[in-house]
């Protein structure tokens, strides 16, 4: 579990954050969710060392990683796997030298058990038989499938996840967020996922943080989504045609149910 106290960010005299609150669960798919500039992409930074807070606290099942030494930061990050937006494999690495290179800078196996452990990956993702080639070979779903067995090579306890369907198609976008949930729930994960892919949030939202103007808005599951009352969070959610016929066959049945009493 991941937990997050009064945090606070700020960039010279902007605030950035604003006493955030916020509780990250194992074995979930925990989103943060808001408008571009909202600072979600700040508050995921915060959480993984890559900034540093203002001030506030962020605690690994209960250890302070804000108030840790560099050296046990650095030690603490073996497990965490991230996923970048784009990916970020490297060129002129292979489909499985890109998922062994966690491995080999960090794991002291041998030749064969880190390749046994990179392909046990690859399998888990489906890309079998993609070992050989190149990310340039590969459609952009095929890579963010590599990203994620690269992320999951070292079996992390803490997975993050900026923006992983940015730049796919609906129907590859719905194979990654299972893809997603399914490892999180097998090896019991606190994965969180910086989106604003409202498919996602109605998807896989078991734990849902929405942030707006800086500030936690509100917080809760993709069940309580639709009947929730939060503005801002309706003005996000239901900015689709097809979202807002969903919140408008729940205010007809609230209505309904209100005149039978």
């Amino acid at each position: 579990m991941i937990e997050i106290k009064q945090l606070y960010k700020a960039f010279g005299d902007k605030e950035v954050l604003k006493d955030i609150n916020a509780t990250f669960e194992d074995g979930k798919t925990n989103l943060i969710i808001g408008q571009s500039g909202a600072g979600k992409t700040v508050l995921m930074k915060n959480i993984v060392g890559l900034l540093d807070p203002t001030s506030g606290e962020i605690l690994y099942d209960g250890r302070n990683f804000v108030k840790m030494a560099k050296k046990d930061q650095v030690f603490m990050r073996r497990e965490m796997g991230m996923i970048f937006q784009g990916a970020a494999l490297f060129d002129s690495l292979s489909v499985l030298e890109n998922v062994m290179f966690p491995l080999d800078m960090f794991s002291t196996m041998t030749l064969r058990e880190r390749t046994n452990r990179a392909m046990e990956c690859l399998e888990r993702v489906n890309l079998k038989g993609a070992e050989n080639k190149y990310p340039g070979e590969i459609s952009g779903g095929m890579q963010k499938r590599v990203a994620i067995a690269r992320a999951i090579v070292m079996n992390p306890k803490y997975l993050f996840c900026d923006e992983p369907n940015s730049g796919l198609d609906p129907k590859t976008s719905l194979v990654i967020d299972e893809l997603l949930h399914s490892i999180t729930q097998e090896f019991n994960t606190t994965t969180i996922i910086n989106t604003h892919d409202m498919n996602s949030v109605m998807g896989i939202g078991e734990n849902i943080v929405f942030i707006a103007d800086g500030k936690k808005e509100w917080q809760g599951t993709k069940d309580m989504v639709i009947a929730s009352k939060n503005k801002k969070l309706n003005d996000l959610v239901f900015a689709s045609d097809l979202f807002k016929k969903v919140k408008e066959v729940e205010l007809e049945e609230e209505t309904h149910n209100l005149n039978k009493q």
